[in-house]
């Protein structure tokens, strides 16, 4: 007896401190996820600093009067079209041409250099790849005006570049997270081609406009009320109506503005580029593809959208993503919209676009691209672009071109 009772003894023992280490060790798992949903979610909604180089620039070539660059092979730098890299810390930039070779084996490609504007290109060794061409209007040759708007946060820059013989009628631009209000010149030939003052604005954490109060981005929750303002811009200054004009996060930005802005019934169409539609989809999908566990990447979710994950984020309100959900919310979209996204965009997936448009054919137009990945329609094939741009919207403004003969 007494033996068995030392053998039960030594068996509660042994599996007292089994359950003790298997509890520290779920201990340990649930920190772990913690800490990496937490890391996760921080990420989504603060601005970035700094910009990283993620291009090699290995050589530059003189061939006549032709100049071409060797750059590091990846796989936005072997797409062809028109592009720029951003180096001397983004204070310079070189606009890169076509294809002039690929060596696969070296990993390196060579292509044109079709001009460099604010340093020498000779020297630098690493860049970033941008779709922003211009980052100025000078370098359209454009006269642009810097005018102030008076966003909630405080007076905030913005261009005004007028056409000639405009119409009441605005766009204003708004820019994508992490980029400028250059990302959106692409856009304004086509504007002024369809008689449209454009308005391309500087919204809360964006480096230009004063930061929000908890330095946070709100997704478009919160930034919407700064396009707003812009609306009330254009308006004061002889607007009737406008369109928006959206990138990537500055496109979940419109669809709020157009849902919630006492101003709305200025708004008279979109035009979106690589938008956001469904928030939980792109999270869902950056999750992935940094190879997080899905319910790690839910559990982040979880903190943007719950009050009690103000303290972990940083933010001053939790992001409501159900509101920006504009699948689900599809029959509510009732401003015309204008789609353009590539249906190889790794960082924003097009399949919400394709489903919205599906869901709501009366007010969405979704206009397929390929091969441009995020938010580089334009340099991809910018003739198509704009054509698409203003076939689209031309009848809207109530400017009908003459049937060719």
């Amino acid at each position: 007896m007494a033996t068995s009772v030392r053998q039960s003894n030594k068996w509660l023992k042994w599996g007292a401190l089994g359950a003790g280490a298997a509890g520290g060790a779920a201990i340990t798992v649930v920190m772990a996820t913690s800490a990496l949903a937490a890391f996760f979610a921080r990420r989504v909604v603060t601005p970035d600093k700094t910009r990283l180089d993620d291009v090699s620039i290995l050589a530059v070539i003189a061939k006549g009067s032709d100049v071409q660059v060797v750059l590091g092979a990846s796989p936005d730098t072997i797409i062809e079209g028109t592009y720029a890299i951003y180096f001397d810390g983004g204070r310079a930039h070189a606009v890169i041409g076509s294809i002039v070779s690929y060596v696969p084996r070296e990993g390196s490609i060579t292509r044109e250099i079709l001009a460099v504007h604010g340093g020498d290109l000779r020297t630098a060794t690493s860049g970033w790849w941008s779709g922003s061409v211009y980052a100025h209007p000078e370098e359209l040759g454009l006269d642009a005006e810097e005018v102030t708007l008076a966003l909630p946060g405080g007076p905030a820059p913005a261009w005004l570049v007028k056409a000639p013989d405009a119409l009441p009628t605005w766009a204003v631009m708004v820019h994508g997270r992490g980029a400028t209000r250059s990302e959106a010149l692409r856009a304004v030939p086509a504007a002024h081609r369809l008689g449209m003052n454009a308005l391309l604005i500087s919204y809360r954490n964006d480096g230009d406009a004063p930061a929000a109060a908890d330095g946070r981005y709100g997704l478009g929750v919160t930034e919407w009320a700064d396009v707003e303002a812009a609306v009330d811009y254009a308006v004061a200054h002889g607007a009737k109506n406008v369109v928006l004009f959206g990138y990537s996060m500055g496109a979940a930005i419109c669809l709020q503005t157009a849902d919630l802005a006492r101003n709305r019934k200025h708004i008279l169409a979109m035009v979106l580029d690589a938008p956001v539609i469904n928030w939980v989809n792109v999270l869902a999908h950056q999750a992935q593809m940094n190879r997080i566990p899905d319910y790690v990447g839910r559990y982040g979710q979880l903190m943007l959208s719950h009050p009690l994950g103000r303290r972990i984020t940083g933010l001053a309100a939790p992001v409501n993503l159900k509101s920006m959900d504009w699948v689900s919310r599809a029959v509510e979209l009732r401003t015309p919209t204008l789609i353009l996204h590539s249906i190889d965009d790794d960082f924003v997936p097009y399949e919400p676009t394709a489903e919205l448009a599906k869901r709501n054919p009366e007010m969405v137009t979704f206009e397929p691209f390929s091969k441009a990945r995020h938010t580089k329609e334009w340099n991809v094939d910018p003739v198509r672009w704009e054509s698409v741009v203003e076939t689209w919207l031309r009848p809207r403004l109530g400017r009908y071109g003459l049937p060719r003969g």
